[in-house]
Parts: C-alpha cells; sequence; structure tokens
C-alpha cells in the first residue's frame, strides 16, 4: 500500500533526530573538555541532513505515463555526515590548569551550552512530530485492516 510508505519516511526521520539527539548530548557532556586523545580541546559536532531520494518532475511523470509501473524509490532523510564545527575555541585565563599554555590561557571547547539546548529541543519537536504522523499512519492502517473483517 502507497500510504504505509509514510511510516518509512517518517521512520527514517526518528532515527536521524536519534542520531542527531546522541550528537548533542555528546556536545553537551565535553563542554568543559580541554584535552582530548588528539591533544586540543573537545570540538563540538553538527549532524547534517539529506534526502534519501529527491523524485524529480520527469521521473514521476514518466512513472505515472507507464500505468503498470509504481515508484519503489526509498524516500525520506538520513544523515549525510557528522562534522566538526570550525568555530575558534575560547580562551580562558587560567594560570593553575595544568593544561594553560605559557600565557595562562586555557583553550575551552566551542560548545555554547545554551545553543546546545536550543538545538536539543528543536531536535525532540522535530522527533515528536514525526513520532505523531508515525503513529497516525499507524492507526489508519489498523482502521483499514478493521474494515476488512
Amino acid at each position: 500500500m502507497a500510504f504505509l510508505n509514510s511510516l518509512d519516511i517518517s521512520g527514517s526521520a526518528l532515527t536521524a533526530s536519534r542520531l542527531r539527539m546522541d550528537v548533542i548530548s555528546e556536545n553537551i557532556a565535553n563542554a568543559s573538555t580541554t584535552k582530548t586523545e588528539n591533544g586540543g580541546p573537545y570540538r563540538r559536532k553538527i549532524v547534517q541532513y539529506e534526502p534519501i531520494e529527491q523524485n524529480s518532475f520527469s521521473r514521476i511523470l514518466a512513472g505515472k505515463m507507464n500505468e503498470g509501473e509504481s515508484d519503489q524509490t526509498q524516500k525520506g532523510v538520513k544523515v549525510s555526515a557528522i562534522v566538526d564545527d570550525p568555530t575558534d575555541f575560547t580562551p580562558v585565563y587560567d594560570p593553575t590548569n595544568p593544561d594553560a599554555n605559557e600565557e595562562g590561557y586555557v583553550m575551552m571547547p566551542n560548545v555554547d551550552p545554551i545553543k546546545e539546548t536550543l538545538d536539543m529541543m528543536s531536535v525532540t519537536r522535530a522527533y515528536d512530530a514525526n513520532l505523531t504522523a508515525f503513529n497516525a499512519v499507524k492507526g489508519m492502517a489498523v482502521k483499514a485492516l478493521e474494515l476488512g473483517r
């Protein structure tokens, strides 16, 4: 059934949103990490999305012109990459810190807890919206099956 494809779309969005929540949580957890295995402070990570499939007008038209041919392309969203945020680190004067440089400054991660909190609120709302859409389609499918009895 074609309307069940929306379950795949919502499911892909739920998966991508969950990964973004995990990355934001990692950013918040490392907001004060001044030394990583690379030697420098923690660098904020950003999740990038991309559509799984974008159908062009010509592809849709060709599918509709061929009556027996159905569009079996997968649609939805996926995480294309998790990239490091290139913004500069914040220098904080703390000469007693073992990670301080010669001038007494410690380079702090480029993680802003307020921005991360706002990003988490945004992705939580997107997750909830996709979950609502998923449950609505699931409910319609259950009702359709009940009508068939």
